[in-house]
C-alpha cells in the first residue's frame, strides 16, 4: 500500500483543522475588542452625560430661592445623591483603562468642590464660582482627550460647550 497519498490527505486535513482554528480564534478576539470597546464607550457616554447634567442641576438649584440655608443644603446634597454620578463613577473604575479612571474621578471632585461650594454660600458667577467652574471644564477636557485615545477616535479641532463665561452670556454660546 503507497502511504503518501494517505499521508497528503492528513497532512492537508490537519492544516485545514488548524487553519480553521485560528481563524475562529481571530474572529473571537476581535469580537472580543470590539465587544470591549462597545462596552467603554457606553460607560464613557453614561459617565460626561451625567456629568454634564449633574453640572447643569448644581448650577440651576444654586440659583434657585430657597426657604432657608438647610433647604439648599439638603437640596444640592440630594442632587449629587440622585444624579447617579455614584455608579457611573464605579462603572468607570471598572471598565475604564488607569488613565481614565483618574480623570474621571478628577471630574469628580471638582463637581464635589462646586456642589460644597454652593453648599457653603458661594454665589454663581462669584470668582470662585469660576475658578471652580474652570477646573472642571479643564479636567472634563482632559477626561474627554483621554476617553478619544482609549477608544481609538481621533482629537476634536473645536468646542463643542459652552464655557463658564458662556453661561453668562448666552449670546456668546458655542454650537
Amino acid at each position: 500500500m503507497d502511504w503518501l497519498p494517505l499521508l497528503s490527505t492528513l497532512t492537508g486535513a490537519a492544516i485545514g483543522i488548524v487553519a480553521t482554528l485560528v481563524a475562529d480564534r481571530n474572529r473571537w478576539k476581535h469580537e472580543d475588542a470590539k465587544e470591549a470597546r462597545r462596552l467603554r464607550l457606553d460607560t464613557y457616554t453614561q459617565y460626561t452625560t451625567t456629568v454634564k447634567v449633574l453640572g447643569e442641576t448644581l448650577r440651576a438649584l444654586a440659583k434657585r430661592e430657597h426657604p432657608s440655608d438647610a433647604e439648599r443644603a439638603l437640596a444640592l446634597r440630594e442632587a449629587f445623591r440622585d444624579s447617579g454620578i455614584g455608579t457611573a463613577s464605579e462603572r468607570m473604575w471598572l471598565i475604564a483603562p488607569e488613565p481614565v479612571v483618574k480623570a474621571s474621578n478628577s471630574v469628580f471632585h471638582c463637581l464635589r468642590r462646586i456642589c460644597d461650594g454652593y453648599i457653603d454660600g458661594t454665589a454663581v458667577g462669584s470668582p470662585e464660582d469660576r475658578a471652580r467652574w474652570e477646573a472642571r471644564g479643564e479636567a472634563a477636557a482632559k477626561m474627554r482627550k483621554l476617553m478619544r485615545e482609549d477608544l481609538g477616535v481621533g482629537p476634536l479641532t473645536e468646542r463643542h460647550s459652552p464655557l463658564v463665561d458662556d453661561y453668562s452670556n448666552p449670546a456668546g454660546r458655542g454650537s
